[in-house]
């Protein structure tokens, strides 16, 4: 598939590795510390699949700039402030977890959140993998409401194929912020706008999808 000025040739991302061997089920978990449900009403909902990540990010740095301990009620959403409280309800089983958005993703398709290993046996989607559930967002003090944000597309098989994207996109952007950058799954690409703004990205993420709809681009909040 070509993409404007660059001929890129698209490999879909590699799906998620197989769920590990059962273990004992979770009923409960601690909310993260210093954090409760008691913000009062969300600001956020949605529902859509959740997945979970842990060995291979585990004791690494999150996209707050914390450690990731894949045993702490933590989770990484695309959009959702980085700090943010939100509550995790398995639509199967009415389990619920409190988790603080620490990192970015879930880069797959048709997730809508990836928890930390303990937050997923907390609601019992560890040994499935992957399950529908809702996602409650709380409102978070210190965020800017404007937000920064950015589009991320990816990943790609080669490296070539990133950097074919990379130029097409620092010809059309100019003054733009292009970043190519190797992920667990592939190469990425993820292009800042000038000024971080919601329409602006919306703008490019409109443009990347329409010529190449297996770019998989993303919205993200940076902050």
């Amino acid at each position: 598939m070509t993409l404007a000025a660059g001929g890129c040739h698209h490999q879909k991302q590699a799906g998620y590795p197989p769920p590990p061997p059962a273990v004992a089920r979770h009923t409960e978990a601690a909310p993260p510390v210093g954090l409760d449900d008691t913000r009062g009403k969300p600001v956020f909902t949605e529902t859509g699949i959740a997945s979970w990540y842990g060995p291979g990010f585990h004791h690494k740095a999150a996209a707050d700039g914390s450690i990731f301990d894949q045993n702490e009620m933590t989770a990484a959403h695309r959009t959702l402030p980085l700090g943010t409280t939100a509550r995790v309800t398995n639509l199967a089983t009415g389990e619920q977890v409190l988790v603080r958005i620490t990192d970015r993703g879930p880069f797959a398709p048709g997730r809508v959140i990836d928890l930390s290993m303990g937050a997923a046996k907390a609601i019992g989607i560890y040994r499935a993998g992957v399950a529908k559930v809702r996602v409650e967002g709380f409102r978070h003090v210190s965020a800017d409401p404007a937000g920064k944000w950015a589009v991320q597309t990816g990943a790609f098989k080669t490296q070539q194929d990133a950097l074919d994207l990379k130029a097409a996109l620092i010809a059309r952007y100019r003054g733009a912020k292009v970043m190519e950058f190797a992920g667990p799954t592939g190469f990425w690409v993820r292009i800042d706008p000038a000024e971080h703004d919601r329409a602006q990205a919306e703008a490019m993420l409109d443009w990347i999808g329409k010529p190449d709809e297996q770019a998989m681009a993303y919205l993200v909040r940076l902050d």
